[in-house]
């Protein structure tokens, strides 16, 4: 089924034009369909959320799988839709470009490349390789002639490697290869989200909010464009999900049931095909 509105990629790149958007994360059809109802302007894939919908753990989930996942979730929805294409699913940048291709054949609009190795010993890639990435994603784009946006992410304060110098380092270098936003998920401080912010504009800057240690407009105030949520609707599903089960399992009642959404709430949100 193609996109009904085959000017989502253009619409994306606009978006980041100027102002500040938020951009969720639906981990399924029924969520994704439900978050464009909603009005977001544009949704993003989770790795998390995909994975635990699936019964593993993130960053566990094959290449092919993700894939086909990007393509169900883009052609359920007219709105654009970002890629979380974790660390490409390589190591060099020709397969990191291989895979690439791959992902913008699916209808998406956006696409990004992490600089995580997944090894706790090494969390991050070495400076060099790191940028030769995201230089092969962007080639790699180009060729394809698709349009798609590029994000490329440093990770280091989410694997334990919260330097802020080089992690702006490394975004000012991926901006220099191509990258068309830039994204550091952890940093929460504001200095340290303004430095971003100031140091590789005029390009645009995405923030990770997963609690509620700020706010849109805080964001925008700061000069961030995009503003992500990760997992953290998953979490919040699974959170309920969890505790209701439990409730029922230790202690035989039925107490967070009652908070539950309405079923006809529900059947109303996916009455008609979107």
């Amino acid at each position: 089924m193609p996109p009904k509105n085959p000017d989502r990629r253009q619409t994306f790149r606009t978006l980041h034009e100027s102002g500040c958007f938020v951009m969720p994360n639906p981990w399924d059809i029924g969520t994704a369909r439900v978050l464009a109802q909603i009005g977001f302007p544009a949704i993003a894939t989770t790795s998390s959320g995909l994975a635990w919908s699936l019964g593993q753990k993130d960053n566990s989930v094959s290449l092919a799988d993700t894939v086909r996942h990007l393509k169900t979730i883009a052609e359920s929805v007219d709105v654009p839709v970002n890629a979380d294409f974790e660390s490409g699913f390589a190591i060099m940048p020709t397969d990191v470009a291989t895979n690439v291709l791959a992902a913008v054949t699916t209808g998406v609009a956006g696409l990004s490349i992490e600089d995580s190795t997944g090894d706790e010993v090494n969390p991050l890639f070495d400076f060099e390789l790191a940028v030769d990435r995201i230089r092969a994603a962007r080639s790699a784009i180009d060729s394809s002639g698709t349009g798609v946006l590029l994000t490329a992410r440093s990770e280091g304060f989410i694997v334990g490697r919260p330097d802020l110098a080089q992690t702006i380092r490394r975004l000012t270098a991926y901006a220099e290869a191509g990258a068309d936003c830039l994204y550091a998920p952890g940093i929460r401080e504001k200095d340290d989200i303004a430095a971003v912010v100031r140091a590789v504009a005029p390009k645009p800057v995405n923030v990770l909010v997963g609690t509620d240690f700020t706010t849109v407009a805080e964001l925008a105030a700061l000069g961030v464009r995009r503003i992500s949520v990760g997992g953290a609707l998953a979490r919040s599903a699974w959170s309920n999900f969890l505790y209701a089960a439990q409730e029922i399992a230790e202690h035989g009642t039925f107490g967070r049931l009652a908070s539950a959404v309405p079923f006809p709430v529900l059947n109303r949100r996916f009455g008609s095909s979107p």
